[in-house]
C-alpha cells in the first residue's frame, strides 16, 4: 500500500498533507474509506491554503524579519478618491513612480503586495496597506512618490511569535472578510502583487506506507491534525522554520530511453 504526500513550500513555511491512496486489491469498502480520507485531507489543506494564500506568498518573498517593509499610505482630504477604481488608479501611478525611482537609483526591482481599505477603517478614509522588498534606502523614496498625502507609516516586517506572515495577511485582508458589499468585481482577492513576485512551490509524491510526517528540530508547529480509521488515514502538518526556507531533496532525474 502506498500513500500520497502533497507539499507546499513557501519560504520558511511548509504545508503538507499525507493520506491513504487506493490499491488494485482494495475492497469496495476500503476504496470508499480511502477516497473519503483523501477528500478530507485535500479539503483541510485547501482551507489552510485558501485563507493563507497571501500568507504563503508573503513568506515566499519576504522570509526573514527586515526583508520587507510594511507601509500604510493614506489619502488626505484634497486627494480623497471617490471610488475603489479611482483609488487603485492613483496607487498604480504611485507604484510606477516608485519603480522608476528605484531603477534610477540602481536599486533592486520592486516586489510589492498591496490591499486597499476604507469600509472597515475607523476614519472611513481610503488608504493602502503594502509590503515591499527592503533595500535599506526606501523610506524617503516612498514619501516623495506618494503625492496624495503626508500620512505615510513605514516599519520593518517582523517574523516572530507575535507578528509574522499570518498576522500580516489577516490584517491586509480583513476588509474582504468583514465586508461583502463594496464596489468590487465578483471573486476579487482583495489584494494584488507585482508580476515578479515568487510563487510557492507545490509537489505531489507517492511514498511508502511506513512514511511519517515529522517536524524538523527547531521549527514552530502551526497546525498538526490527523485522523485514522480501520482502512485509511490522513495527516496535515504546517510548520515554520527559523530561517529562509527548507532544503528540498533533489528531484530524481529521468532516465533517457535507449533507441
Amino acid at each position: 500500500m502506498a500513500l500520497t504526500l502533497k507539499t507546499i513550500y513557501a519560504g520558511p513555511l511548509r504545508v503538507q498533507a499525507l493520506y491513504s491512496r487506493c490499491a488494485p486489491a482494495d475492497t469496495p469498502k476500503q476504496r470508499q474509506a480511502k477516497h473519503q480520507a483523501s477528500s478530507e485531507a485535500q479539503r483541510r489543506m485547501n482551507q489552510i491554503y485558501s485563507f493563507q494564500t497571501l500568507e504563503l506568498m508573503l513568506a515566499t518573498n519576504f522570509p526573514r524579519t527586515g526583508s520587507g517593509l510594511v507601509v500604510t499610505l493614506t489619502f488626505d482630504d484634497e486627494h480623497m478618491p471617490g471610488s475603489r477604481r479611482e483609488a487603485l488608479r492613483r496607487f498604480k501611478y504611485f507604484r510606477s513612480k516608485l519603480e522608476k525611482a528605484r531603477k534610477a537609483a540602481g536599486l533592486p526591482e520592486l516586489v510589492a503586495f498591496w490591499a486597499p481599505e476604507v469600509l472597515t477603517s475607523e476614519s472611513g478614509r481610503w488608504h493602502f496597506h503594502i509590503v515591499i522588498n527592503n533595500t535599506g534606502r526606501d523610506a524617503d523614496m516612498i514619501r516623495s512618490c506618494w503625492i496624495y498625502g503626508s500620512d505615510v507609516e513605514i516599519e520593518k516586517l517582523r517574523v516572530d511569535a507575535d507578528k509574522n506572515h499570518e498576522t500580516l495577511a489577516r490584517y491586509m485582508t480583513k476588509e474582504l472578510r468583514e465586508v461583502q458589499d463594496y464596489d468590487a468585481r465578483p471573486g476579487l482577492h482583495g489584494w494584488s502583487c507585482t508580476r515578479n513576485a515568487k510563487r510557492p512551490e507545490r509537489e505531489t509524491l507517492t511514498v511508502r506506507d511506513d512514511f511519517r510526517l515529522e517536524a524538523p528540530d527547531g521549527c514552530v508547529i502551526l497546525i498538526d491534525e490527523r485522523r485514522s480509521t480501520e482502512f485509511s488515514s490522513w495527516h496535515v502538518l504546517k510548520i515554520r522554520l527559523n530561517g529562509d526556507g527548507f532544503d528540498r531533496p533533489p528531484r530524481a532525474k529521468r532516465r533517457k530511453r535507449r533507441r
